[in-house]
């Protein structure tokens, strides 16, 4: 754990930085403006969930029982006829986007932590702005990109979308390898073995 007492000042300043950049891109730009699309039928969906009861958590539909129903000629022409998708439904009361700043700056700050892991046990006493940049980060797109693909992969996210968010992903990576490259202390010696 040495090295969150030697790159605390990396880790907090990147976390920064990527929290400024990401609230630009999403505050400022259009860039994500049609991420998300409004349904023709919004208040008759919203309605009919109401009076359902729809509690908050992920739904899948059609949504079979088990492995052997989703095989079944039924769910096969539910799903042949649509629609076919997922939904996460939220508590009421309106989106809390103070608790979801607060866990984004807290998710950024792991991910410098595990960019700051990586690079310490990697880069030793090597403090080369580029050689430093390069691992950390190549570890930073780990943390801050590759888990978009899924989105795509298994819940049919377009691929434009993901592809957004895995530019602003490597612009976050591009953030935290310079501020690590900038701040990494000089004659860091691990002992062998890390």
């Amino acid at each position: 754990m040495e090295f969150l007492g030697e790159l605390w000042l990396p880790i907090l300043l990147s976390a920064v930085f990527v929290f400024i950049a990401s609230s630009i891109i999403h505050m400022a730009t259009p860039w994500h403006k049609s991420d998300m699309r409004k349904m023709k039928c919004e208040d008759a969906v919203v309605d009919a969930m109401r009076s359902n009861g729809l509690e908050p958590g992920a739904y899948m539909f059609p949504c079979a029982e088990s492995m052997s129903a989703m095989c079944s000629p039924e769910m096969q022409e539910k799903m042949k006829r649509g629609p076919v998708g997922y939904l996460t439904v939220l508590p009421g009361g309106g989106f809390n986007l103070g608790a979801s700043l607060v866990g984004w700056f807290v998710y950024c700050l792991i991910v410098g932590c595990l960019v700051a892991y990586v690079g310490w046990y990697s880069l030793g006493a090597s403090n080369e702005y580029l050689h430093v940049f390069r691992v950390t980060g190549a570890a930073a797109v780990l943390g801050f990109c590759v888990g978009y693909f899924q989105e795509s992969i298994w819940k049919g996210q377009s691929w434009g979308i993901t592809g957004k968010f895995f530019l602003d992903g490597v612009l976050y990576a591009l953030l935290t390898a310079g501020t690590f490259g900038w701040l990494w202390p000089e004659g860091i010696v691990l002992p062998l073995g890390g």
